[in-house]
């Protein structure tokens, strides 16, 4: 079993609880991940299965849209509202006021990363750090809101649609629009609507899953790089990974596929194809 599995994660658990759940359902061990969801959140996670662990990598770079609500007037250690109090004010914001401040945020930025994360700092996960009441200086990263836009405003609840890079935490981005308004702010809840090319409304619940109603995707369904259909002789050659000539003209990446099976993804360096990644199974 091979291929891409787009799941609808649900509120309240892990990613890894997913993983774990997906694993039992289908019976099989290896399945990676392309990017994980708090357990606050819920969408859009994208699992690769058995041999498309190797291409993790390609689906990570990707956009991701989110629908976010947000908390004002609050902060926690976590930056949502599932984590510790630590600081609250009354300042009260005008609609017109927190669009703009909103709105500022559509930029390329350097964005503090959370101390409750995975991100390595010195060897150490920084949530190790928090949880061990150690300081730690807060690495910070360069990340790009392409769109973001307020969608409603009540009493101090915000909502909002947002389209970011890869490693932004929306998380970050919330206590950012905070402080730009003078005031604090946490995640509520999130959503992930979109991940690259993969979108909520496609995307299977944990129960579709266990009623067998799911679909995995394959490489040349997700990529959009060129698909060959090669012969039996290419195909000896391809599935033992030969480099070969660039007969095909091929610009950056191409997918082998021979009997209607993917063998190999391959990617053009210096002037010769070469094996980017191997799928084949003999």
């Amino acid at each position: 079993m091979d291929g891409i599995l787009v799941v609808n994660k649900p509120k309240g658990i892990t990613s890894f609880d997913v993983i774990r759940k997906v694993s039992k359902i289908l019976g099989i061990k290896k399945i990676g991940h392309t990017g994980t969801l708090d357990p606050i959140a819920s969408g859009v996670l994208v699992l690769t299965i058995g041999s498309y662990t190797k291409v993790s990598d390609l689906l990570l770079s990707t956009d991701k849209e989110y629908i976010a609500t947000a908390k004002l007037n609050i902060l926690t250690d976590t930056l949502d509202t599932e984590g510790k109090v630590i600081k609250t004010d009354s300042k009260r914001i005008a609609k017109d006021v927190l669009e703009k401040a909103v709105n500022s945020y559509e930029k390329t930025y350097q964005q503090e990363v959370p101390i409750y994360s995975a991100v390595k700092v010195n060897g150490k996960k920084l949530y190790e750090y928090a949880r061990n009441g150690e300081e730690v200086l807060l690495p910070k990263k360069e990340v790009t809101i392409k769109e973001i836009k307020l969608l409603e405003y009540n009493d101090n609840i915000f909502k909002f649609k947002c389209t970011v890079s890869k490693g932004t935490y929306i998380r970050s981005l919330i206590r950012d629009i905070g402080e730009s308004l003078g005031t604090c702010a946490v995640m509520s809840e999130l959503v992930r609507t979109r991940q690259g090319k993969f979108s909520i409304n496609e995307a299977y619940t944990l129960e579709d899953i266990e009623k067998d109603n799911y679909k995995l995707l394959t490489l040349d369904e997700v990529l959009a790089v060129e698909t060959i259909d090669v012969s039996e002789e290419l195909f000896h050659k391809t599935k033992n990974g030969a480099k070969l000539e660039n007969t095909f003209n091929i610009k950056d990446r191409v997918i082998f596929k021979y009997d209607n099976k993917i063998i190999a993804l391959y990617k053009l360096e210096e002037g010769m194809l070469k094996v980017d990644k191997m799928l084949y199974k003999s």
